[in-house]
């Protein structure tokens, strides 16, 4: 053993094998120090994984940077012809970075002129850097002024570094920013809402499509690099998109300037002209609603503004809480929000119920003496010494109460509320504007409805509707059965202009068969050849409308809700018009001269304007058993209709109209 010689490899080195133990060892060591890499790249990857955005900020606060954001611009709100109704106008905010402007050893050199500078350009008091210095040194972003005109900040962009007024001015920048702004002030307040807080929208297009119209911030990053070189990173905003709403601004101001003058006309005592005037216009073949309104309304520059109603000393009367309700019944839009009952406007849709379910042929002939006994209660026509006998045709345009509650008791409670529902009452519309009315608790059904309810619900008492239920109600009714959803918008474009949605109209369901919209529009334009709408008649024009007249509750208390709503052409409806004067300032609000001289008054500058087929124009007469309605002869009352509708002073006592309403209004409701 001693003499072996020791082994050598084929190179000729002498070659000595680790013992087993020592390998052992070895790859013991080894596999722990790959166990180890592993490890920290496993804590490193979930590390960068979790909390890689928190580290990387760390670190960038240890570097000088800064970023900014990039403001976006809300969307426009534009008319259907592309006139701004809403838009935002670029403003400015002053922005001090405190940490820049004491981040020097004569940091005193900057802190006076910088403070001279910001009270001259912008009006910004000294004293309010001095206590940012003190309380938030090391701050890089504290907002001093929003809402800079383009011109000041022209003024403060032209003061240079190298002035020699202001040689060591720093640390303040302009940051850019958008103010919303309504050209037309008060203009479709309801309808186009404002926003708050920024870019939230609070009522109106506003808040429906408040999605649509806001956009993305975007931000601009500064950073140093290795180079010790500003780098920067932008991330551009992006623009909200522009709602296109079936509004027409020439039309709405028309309709307003008209609201206007009526309550001034009727103001007085310290009382607006009416509780609520309200207006919509609607295209009966898209459901589009070309104009609506109510009065008093605001200015959406200044929502919150509410002098032109409350004097300085009632409203610093009021409780904050007070304050509150005061602003919001003024934001509320009563086209949408407000539920009451409709009158004798709702007389159409009895007739039409009856027509369509075959309960009436339409050659019935009816017997109005001045009231009708239901159930052992009188209930009144408003002409007290009765119309005597009248046609179907004759009811609907003299308004004659006891005619409608014959044809409701032979129609039946089941099919009477079967057609409230087929017409919307009671139902949501589906419009485009937030805070539409819950009146499905309004309406009897007909399990709960009895023979008194009946009578009643014919001419339009004792039931709820809104504008926006009866006016599409009324389309439907009109337009050959169509029912369409109402809407406010009809397009949806990006900034550039390039439509991204349209919204077509949306058919929802068949209410009445064409001759039976065919009847209706001629019943409809006898109330205005002969009936209770003829004094609001516009030359020229072929239109078919009804009146109404709803005493409010409590019964008995002289308040009224007076309503006029119109189709025209007669014939071929193009477009048709609602109009509501709710509690008018006068002592004897059942005059209803006060609606049809707004109607008219409206009329006559809106048909024009919107291009209406006139009767010279149109192809085709209406007709009523082969003759023109014109030639039509009618019973004894007609001759004596005007002694026994006017006033000794001229003015116009509606249909429904009696003092003693409280003899048949039972005082029951399902409110």
């Amino acid at each position: 053993m001693a003499g072996r010689k020791k082994r050598k490899n084929r190179f000729g080195f002498l070659t000595k094998k680790f013992p087993l133990r020592m390998q052992r060892k070895l790859v013991m060591l080894f596999m722990a120090v790959i166990l180890a890499f592993v490890v920290l790249i496993g804590r490193i990857t979930w590390i960068n994984a979790s909390k890689g955005s928190s580290y990387t900020k760390v670190v960038l606060d240890q570097q000088s940077y800064n970023s900014r954001v990039i403001a976006y611009k809300r969307g426009d709100i534009v008319d259907r012809n592309g006139t701004k109704m809403a838009t935002s106008e670029r403003v400015y905010n002053v922005i001090l970075d405190v940490a820049v402007l004491t981040d020097n050893g004569e940091k005193d050199d900057y802190i006076e002129p910088t403070k001279e500078v910001l009270e001259e350009c912008f009006g910004i008091k000294g004293s309010v850097v001095d206590d940012l210095i003190e309380e938030r040194p090391k701050s890089q972003y504290e907002i001093l002024e929003t809402g800079i005109d383009y011109e000041t900040a022209q003024k403060f962009n032209a003061i240079d570094e190298d002035d020699e007024n202001y040689p060591n001015v720093r640390g303040v920048w302009l940051e850019e920013d958008y103010t919303r702004t309504y050209p037309y002030d008060s203009l479709a307040s309801d309808v186009i809402g404002f926003t708050y807080s920024g870019n939230a929208g609070a009522i109106g297009i506003e808040s429906a499509y408040n999605d649509v119209l806001n956009g993305t911030d975007g931000r601009e990053y500064g950073y140093f690099n290795t180079d010790s070189s500003l780098e920067r990173t932008v991330k551009p905003a992006k623009n909200g998109d522009t709602v296109v709403s079936t509004i027409d601004v020439t039309l709405q101001s028309i309709v307003e300037k008209c609201i206007l003058e009526f309550n001034q006309e009727h103001a007085g005592e310290g009382k607006l002209g009416s509780k609520n005037t309200a207006v919509m216009i609607m295209n009966p073949n898209t459901g589009e609603i070309l104009a609506e309104a109510s009065y008093p309304n605001f200015n959406l520059n200044s929502p919150r503004d509410l002098s032109a109603i409350y004097t300085d000393e009632e409203w610093d009367k009021m409780s904050e809480e007070d304050q509150v309700n005061a602003m919001n019944d003024l934001w509320r839009n009563f086209c949408v929000s407000d539920a009451y009952e409709p009158g004798s406007t709702a007389k159409p849709f009895t007739i039409a119920a009856g027509l369509e379910s075959g309960k009436l042929k339409g050659d019935e002939t009816y017997y109005c003496g001045g009231s009708k006994n239901v159930l052992g209660t009188d209930i009144s026509c408003a002409h007290r010494d009765g119309h005597g006998t009248e046609t179907v045709q004759d009811a609907l345009a003299y308004s004659c109460n006891v005619a409608l509650m014959d044809m409701a008791l032979t129609l039946g409670a089941d099919d009477f509320t079967r057609y409230q529902h087929i017409f919307g009452f009671g139902e949501y519309t589906g419009i485009d504007l937030p805070g539409e009315a819950e009146t499905a608790g309004l309406l009897y059904s007909a399990d709960n409805m009895t023979d008194i309810d009946l009578a009643t619900n014919s001419f339009g008492q004792n039931f709820n509707v809104t504008m926006t239920q009866l006016m599409s109600a009324f389309c439907s009714l009109v337009n050959g059965g169509y029912y369409y959803e109402p809407h406010v918008v009809k397009q949806i474009q990006d900034e550039d202009g390039n439509v991204i949605e349209t919204k077509n109209p949306v058919l929802l369901r068949k209410t009445v068969s064409t001759e039976t919209s065919q009847t209706i529009r001629q019943y409809l334009k006898a109330t205005m050849d002969y009936g209770t709408g003829k004094s609001a008649q516009v030359e020229g024009y072929e239109i078919g409308a009804k009146t109404g007249t709803a005493e409010k509750l409590p019964r008995g208390n002289g308040k009224y809700l007076l309503s006029y709503i119109a189709c025209a052409p007669a014939s071929n409806p193009e477009v048709v018009i609602y109009v509501i004067v709710d509690e008018p300032n006068t002592e004897a609000q059942a005059d209803s001269s006060l609606v049809l001289g707004l109607s008219k008054a409206i009329m006559e500058e809106a048909f024009p304007y919107l291009g209406i087929t006139t009767i010279e124009e149109s192809e085709s007469t209406i007709q009523t058993e082969g003759e023109d309605i014109g030639d039509t002869e009618y019973t004894d009352y007609d001759e004596n209709y005007e002694e026994t509708y006017d006033n000794p002073d001229g003015s116009y006592i509606d249909e429904d109209y009696d003092p003693d309403l409280d003899d048949w209004a039972t005082g029951e409701t399902t409110e």
